[in-house]
């Protein structure tokens, strides 16, 4: 128990996580290819379900490492173009140990102050999300009985996946599986 307790005391602690960050991005580096990760900043939460059944949250958060939003006049109104960042669903266990599944969208911290602002913006945030999460999850979620849950800002625990970009005159890509790095006899 004892060796447990300082375990998870070891991972809690943000300095032993700055390390461990800090280690993994010099890895990289070495394999030719750039790491930031991307720790969520609290927004708000969407409540919905997956496959009509399952309860599903998404949690709408920012960070400056991903793309600011931008606008293109058009006829008729604006364009918008939303980068996002999407980790990877988990499954999670809520009150009275029932599972529940948290997705975490991650957008530039103005566009949620532009959904702050705006009503009408704040929508089409939540659409954005939605369709990113159903687009690359494979998922069907009941867009009809999304809404933002009030007084939530963030479900589950927070996790910081990674965003990785190969550097220019990176190292050369491993051969495929059944290549040898030898020359042929």
């Amino acid at each position: 128990r004892a060796l447990f307790a300082d375990y998870a005391a070891e991972l809690a602690d943000p300095q032993q996580r700055r390390l461990y960050e800090e280690e993994v991005a010099a890895l990289e580096r070495e394999r030719g290819v750039e790491v930031r990760f991307v720790h969520p900043e609290a927004g708000y939460v969407l409540r919905t379900s997956q496959a009509g059944s399952r309860r599903c949250y998404l949690n709408v958060c920012s960070n400056p490492h991903v793309g600011a939003p931008q606008a293109r006049a058009e006829p008729g109104g604006h364009r918008w173009a939303l980068p996002y960042s999407l980790a990877p669903g988990r499954e999670e266990l809520g009150r009275g140990g029932r599972r529940r599944l948290v997705y975490d969208v991650v957008f530039h911290p103005a566009a949620l102050r532009l959904a702050a602002c705006s009503a009408r913006f704040r929508r089409l945030l939540s659409d954005t999300a939605l369709e990113a999460v159903e687009r690359h999850c494979a998922v069907q979620l009941d867009r009809a009985n999304a809404a933002v849950l009030r007084g939530t800002k963030y479900k589950g625990v927070p996790q910081a996946p990674v965003i990785r970009t190969p550097l220019p005159g990176g190292a050369p890509p491993p051969p495929a599986a059944g290549e040898s790095p030898l020359p042929p006899f």
